[in-house]
């Protein structure tokens, strides 16, 4: 049986990648009987999405853009890791 701790990592790494078929057993089980994790989950479902809807909306948003300043900050922080 699962421990919360080790149901909360399974469900946040099935964000980034496929569960095996027996952690995904594990986890399934676990979410029966714990409604702490079911509603981590949820919570964790809920967030994605709407990090989603706002990356979508700001994609598409011509009007969004960076200053000269912050382009450089940006390229001088890139280029100072590359080297």
């Amino acid at each position: 049986m699962l421990t919360c701790k080790q149901a909360s990592q399974l469900i946040s790494q099935s964000l980034d990648r496929p569960l095996s078929w027996s952690s995904r057993l594990q986890l399934r089980f676990h979410l029966v009987i714990c409604d702490a994790c079911t509603r981590f989950k949820q919570q964790l479902n809920q967030l994605r999405s709407a990090i989603q809807r706002v990356t979508l909306h700001t994609e598409s948003d011509s009007t969004i853009t960076l200053s000269k300043e912050a382009k450089a900050r940006i390229a001088s922080a890139i280029d100072s890791k590359h080297h």
